[in-house]
């Protein structure tokens, strides 16, 4: 399973080099020169890093081959991709990669059915989208009082929803 780390967005300047939505907590890690990435799309990738900096909090990347303005913004909206191997199991029983819990099954503390995760969203807070069998998707917060069970072998997550969340 691939992991995005990264997203390329608007040129910075006119050598060639992007600014990047960083989408890793491990950005040294992720971004090292001399090193390739793999893109999705693919056809863009694998592109190798030939120089990084931070600018006002913002990761800037220059890519081998890409030369100029016009062939940085040709890769405007490029994620950079990592193989979910790569990424280290954390030691915190309470932290998890999003690769982690999506495509489990989720259920109510009274053992009641209500999805299975899509997708994990991070917009001041880890919301979990969960499909919902011919209803909508409904986001669950994704805090201990309402997530009270994480068992990523089982396959499985338990929610404590409170009244009319679901």
């Amino acid at each position: 399973m691939q992991l995005v780390v990264g997203r390329i967005g608007r040129p910075h300047g006119v050598r060639g080099d992007v600014t990047v939505e960083v989408r890793t907590d491990d950005p040294e890690l992720r971004f090292v020169a001399g090193r390739p990435i793999a893109t999705d799309p693919a056809d863009r990738g694998p592109l190798v890093i030939t120089g990084l900096r931070w600018h006002k909090s913002v990761l800037l990347l220059t890519f081998e081959g890409v030369v100029g303005r016009d062939a940085a913004e040709e890769l405007r909206g490029t994620m950079l991709v990592i193989d979910s191997a790569e990424v280290e199991p954390s030691d915190d029983p309470d932290e998890f990669h999003d690769h982690q819990l999506i495509g489990l099954a989720v259920e109510t503390v009274s053992g009641e059915p209500v999805g299975e995760v899509e997708d994990v969203l991070h917009h001041g807070q880890d919301l979990l989208v969960v499909r919902r069998k011919g209803q909508d998707d409904v986001l669950i917060p994704f805090v201990r009082a309402l997530v009270p069970e994480v068992d990523v072998e089982a396959g499985k997550l338990v929610v404590d929803p409170p009244e009319g969340l679901l």
